[in-house]
Formats: C-alpha cells, sequence, structure tokens
C-alpha cells in the first residue's frame, strides 16, 4: 500500500483541502452516505455535512461502504438545511443544489473562480432536494443525461459532480 502514496488518518486530516463540501439532505440508505464519504476523502474535500434524517457516524451501513473515510472525513451533523447553510455562509461557502430544476446550469456550463468555496447539495433518493432548500441556495447544478433514465443514484450523482468540482479546483492550481 505504501506506494499507492496513500495518507494516514492523521496524514490526510493535516492536509490541505479542497474548498469543497458536500451537503447530504435526508439521505435514506447509510450506504450512500458512507459512499460519499469515501468519495469525500478521495478527492480531499472539505467535509461532508448531513441534514435532518441522515444517517450519520457511527451508523453500520455508513461504516461499511465508508471503509473508514467515516474517521478521515471532517463532517457536522445539522437538524436542518437551513441550519448547515447558515453555518456554509458564514465560512464564505456558495452553495448549489445538484437538482434538476428551471434554470439549473449544466455541470460542464458551471463556472467558479480559483479562490470560491464550494458547497453542494444533495437531496433524497427519490424526492431529491428540497424546494425551500433549493429556494435558499446560489443556483442549481445539473448533471446532463441523455440517454431513457434522468436519474441517478445520489453517491454516483455525488461522484460525478465532486470529481468534477475538484478536477477544475486541481487545474487552477
Amino acid at each position: 500500500m505504501e506506494e499507492l502514496g496513500r495518507k494516514s488518518v492523521e496524514e490526510f486530516k493535516e492536509a490541505e483541502k479542497m474548498p469543497i463540501i458536500a451537503v447530504l439532505e435526508n439521505i435514506r440508505s447509510g450506504y450512500n452516505v458512507g459512499s460519499t464519504f469515501r468519495t469525500a476523502d478521495a478527492f480531499l474535500l472539505a467535509g461532508v455535512y448531513i441534514c435532518g434524517y441522515t444517517a450519520y457516524p457511527p451508523h453500520k451501513e455508513i461504516k461499511k461502504t465508508a471503509l473508514g473515510a467515516d474517521e478521515s472525513v471532517h463532517w457536522k451533523y445539522f437538524k436542518t438545511t437551513a441550519e448547515a447553510m447558515e453555518d456554509l455562509r458564514a465560512l464564505g461557502y456558495k452553495i448549489y443544489a445538484v437538482e434538476q430544476a428551471e434554470d439549473s446550469l449544466m455541470l460542464h456550463d458551471f463556472n467558479m473562480s480559483g479562490d470560491d468555496k464550494v458547497a453542494v447539495v444533495f437531496g433524497n433518493e427519490v424526492t431529491g432536494v428540497e424546494q425551500a432548500t433549493i429556494g435558499q441556495c446560489d443556483g442549481c447544478i445539473e448533471i446532463p443525461q441523455l440517454g431513457m433514465k434522468h436519474s441517478l443514484n445520489v453517491s454516483v450523482a455525488a461522484g460525478v459532480v465532486l470529481w468534477e468540482l475538484v478536477r477544475r479546483k486541481m487545474t487552477q492550481l
């Protein structure tokens, strides 16, 4: 494993993070939460915010898919997404819902500067991001979908969006 250059938990916690936070709003499946933790670890995200009835560590399903990322990635729990958004705004984050909505920006058209701190809200597996949350966001980002189905599993959507944001940040360094 040494040749893979993997960080220890301590090295991860001390490493400079990408100024990106994943916000999970009312996610039903702990497996999806754990998968998002793993993605956050892989991309050195600043953290994961957990809102509403989304499961949070310690949790059996999260542990199974996070494979330890629930111990390395910074996370916070908020009773409501509005509280999480208030915290994010105080930290200087711009907040975007990942949702198919009127006036949403396609992911490949989404622009951010190198200095932007960005939080992205991923919603419930069935109902998506709540309308009240969308109304408080700086905008919506939509993943282009070209096939018959027009939805992705929330952990897959998180992987796609978070990678694209990290990729762009890496090119701006």
